[in-house]
């Protein structure tokens, strides 16, 4: 054995590619812990792999990862009990970049049975070079399983390594970081503990730092999600729950599975029992978390559409191919094919708890107006998200559904009709209501945001068209109204056209409906375009080409007869009070509240001085 130390260039281009790989790869540099520890996870399963068929590769019982940190010589060691590398393994592994070991190894498996095949991360030989990110030395010593003989591996990550013979009393590597003056936090126990717990808590191969000359475990080493069902209790998935989303509540449903094929992965899935406290408006990506053969890849995989973001819980494939740094997740049919079995899933579990109204209304109620975006967003899924919607409605107490308005649907009615509004409680009294109740037509309320835009999308439901009754155009005719109706007043055409001349360009038009009862007037969109509410919030956003509105006027209100029968001049002055009745009936303010106010005093003085 040569004592003397022997320096080799880095291959071709590895100076600028390891300049890339620490500046540019990888945008969090806790990352390089994450990456020592998968590729030593990797070692120890490649030696219980091969102590299938070698005894000398047999792991010792109480084989583990080890994390050292040493403050006062400001390092950081790595230590593992896997299956090592001879000097030509340094030589080619940490001498080329992308030449990964464990890429290599792995390509030698195919003849092996799959419940033996060892579960193997590092795919591509670039992680091992992140260490250069918090340190400006590396030093890696090294003996293979079934040889007496060790190696070290040294760099400074700017071109070149150097190879040197050593001792090592057990087969592994023993991975040492010479940290950098800005790399301190590397250095304190609780920190490390953190990115362990973080990154790799549910690895298989136990991982421990040591503190205060004690060795303390840093992993769970339990993946939930790999276990079958039967083995798990409810303790356990409610533990595993509070864990992972910090939550305190119990979650309303929990779905674990195994997919099996052509693609293959576990899950194990909540919905939450009470809304989170930070609002799911704020950010509207899905922050279930992936991981890869359990080591965590990442929470922005956006594997639930962002209707179902609500979910929280774990995604773990063997199948999934990762770019270089595992941060980005490369686009495949692979993933692809996990986001929609996944999807589909939940979907499913939603349809088949539906069934219980009222547990299903717990869920509705945390979580209903984020599902409704699915109607907005996913045209594939609006099939199956349709039915699973809950409303309040004109006719009925509690929640109704689209399929149970159908069933109710009067004979003649072709439409389902809806009135979408800012408050809730307001959509019970709302004019826009009279005629249809005097009617016996049911009438869905919808008051959340997301309201003034699906159903456009949804468009019909079991061939029923979604109507909003505050568009024009709506023929009421063949459904008589209860009790007996007034005539309309003589001359009410030339009051219709006296206010529409008033009003100007505050309104679209002026016409007379049968659709009000106790009201004189309501406002209404025209028989094409958007609604009344989209038309408010377009104007509240200061869009262009927001509509003005219609003003309906009941012929048979006492006000109205009133005002039929009064000059022109009357009528040009009372058109704008008229206006703003219907845009307070509606939630608008008048268009002039100082100006209104006093309209409404002067009218009670005169009332009480008669």
């Amino acid at each position: 054995m040569s004592e003397t130390i022997e320096r080799h260039e880095f291959g071709a281009e590895v100076g600028r590619l390891l300049d890339l790989v620490v500046h540019a790869l990888y945008s969090d540099r806790e990352i390089f812990l994450r990456e020592l520890v998968a590729n030593a996870a990797d070692a120890m399963d490649r030696r219980r792999f091969e102590a299938l068929t070698s005894a000398a590769s047999a792991l010792p019982p109480d084989a583990k990862v080890r994390i050292v940190p040493d403050k006062e010589a400001r390092t950081l060691t790595i230590s593992d009990a896997g299956i090592g590398m001879t000097k030509e393994d340094l030589a080619s592994n940490l001498g080329t970049i992308a030449r990964s070991g464990t890429r290599a190894f792995s390509q030698t498996l195919d003849s092996a049975k799959a419940e033996d095949r060892p579960s193997l991360i590092g795919q591509f030989g670039v992680g091992f070079y992140s260490a250069f990110m918090v340190a400006d030395r590396v030093t890696v010593t090294s003996r293979r399983a079934g040889s007496d003989e060790a190696w070290t591996w040294a760099s400074e990550g700017q071109g070149s390594y150097t190879l040197e013979p050593a001792t090592r009393a057990e087969p592994g590597t023993d991975i040492v970081l010479h940290l950098k003056e800005d790399a301190d936090e590397y250095l304190e126990p609780y920190r490390l503990d953190h990115l362990v717990r973080k990154w790799a808590d549910f690895i298989t191969v136990p991982i421990a730092i040591a503190r205060d000359g004690k060795d303390e475990s840093a992993n769970q080493g339990t993946a939930l999600w790999r276990k079958p069902k039967s083995e798990v209790t409810e303790e356990q998935y409610e533990a595993f729950y509070h864990a992972i989303g910090m939550n305190f509540d119990k979650p309303w449903a929990t779905l674990h599975w195994r997919a099996e094929g052509q693609l293959e992965f576990s899950a194990l899935l909540f919905v939450p029992g009470a809304k989170p406290f930070q609002a799911l408006e704020n950010d509207r990506q899905s922050k279930v978390r992936l991981h890869v053969r359990r080591m965590f890849i990442t929470d922005e995989a956006e594997l639930l559409p962002p209707w179902l973001r609500f979910v929280q819980g774990v995604v773990d494939t063997e199948d999934l191919p990762l770019n270089v740094s595992r941060e980005m997740l490369q686009s495949t049919p692979a993933l692809a094919r996990i986001r929609r079995a996944v999807t589909g899933r939940v979907v499913s579990e939603l349809t088949t708890r539906a069934k219980d109204a009222e547990s299903y209304q717990t869920f509705w109620e945390n979580f209903g107006a984020v599902l409704k975006e699915g109607i907005y967003e996913d045209f594939e899924r609006r099939g199956e998200i349709a039915p699973l919607l809950r409303f309040r409605s004109s006719a009925v107490e509690g929640w109704t559904s689209l399929p149970d308005y159908v069933s109710r649907m009067k004979d003649g009615q072709d439409a389902i009709y809806y009135l979408v509004a800012d408050d809730a409680e307001a959509l019970k009294s709302s004019p826009q209501l009279e005629g249809f109740k005097a009617r016996g037509l049911e009438v869905l309320l919808l008051s959340d945001h997301v309201d003034a835009f699906w159903p456009d999308q949804l468009g019909s439901f079991e061939e029923k068209p979604l109507k909003s009754i505050t568009k024009g155009g709506l023929d009421l005719s063949k459904f008589a109204p209860e009790g007996e109706q007034p005539e309309a007043p003589e001359g009410i055409d030339v009051f219709v056209a006296a206010v529409k001349t008033a009003l100007g360009a505050e309104v679209s038009d002026v016409r007379t409906t049968d659709r009000l009862v106790d009201s004189a007037v309501v406002l209404s969109a025209g028989t094409v375009g958007p609604d009344l509410q989209m038309q408010r919030l377009m104007r509240r956003a200061g869009r262009a080409g927001a509509a003005q509105p219609v003003l309906e006027i009941n012929p048979r209100h006492p006000l109205i007869r009133a005002l039929a029968t009064a000059p022109e001049s009357e009528i040009s002055k009372e058109a704008g009070t008229l206006l703003d009745l219907a845009r307070i009936q509606d939630g608008d303010s008048p268009r002039d509240p100082a100006a209104f106010a006093r309209t409404i005093a002067a009218a009670l003085a005169a009332a009480r001085s008669a």
